[in-house]
């Protein structure tokens, strides 16, 4: 829930219709609960996120074909990789925080095809 026009990511969506979330590892649990399995059909993708600040650290989605698994640290080959603090972050997830405003003031760095970036969107509604 495009990158250089209006990037605004699937979690980030998601989380936002529920209570706020105020940590990175909440805003990940809440993605679990708006997968939408017929939108990642025939999709094969692994995202990253490398959050920096007290609450960082490091998270993974591995989509593939109308499933997923997610978990901490790093996984292998990551399609798309997410760079931003964790507060920046859990405010995107929380609506607060844009993230085409994010990422155009360097706030949100994405390394990776805007395409799959995109997808993640569709995916974490």
């Amino acid at each position: 829930m495009t990158i250089l026009m209006a990037l605004s990511f699937g979690g980030a969506e998601a989380a936002s219709n529920e209570p706020e979330s105020s940590t990175p590892q909440q805003v990940f649990d809440s993605m679990r609960e708006s997968f939408k399995p017929d939108k990642a059909k025939g999709v094969h993708a692994r995202y990253q996120w490398e959050l920096s600040g007290p609450q960082g650290g490091e998270w993974w989605i591995d989509v593939n074909d109308g499933t997923y698994k997610m978990g901490k640290g790093k996984v292998d080959n990551p399609t798309v990789t997410f760079i931003t603090s964790d507060k920046d972050w859990v405010a995107m997830s929380n609506g607060k925080l844009k993230g085409t405003w994010a990422y155009m003031t360097g706030r949100l760095k994405v390394r990776g095809p805007q395409s799959v970036a995109r997808k993640l969107d569709e995916i974490f509604p």
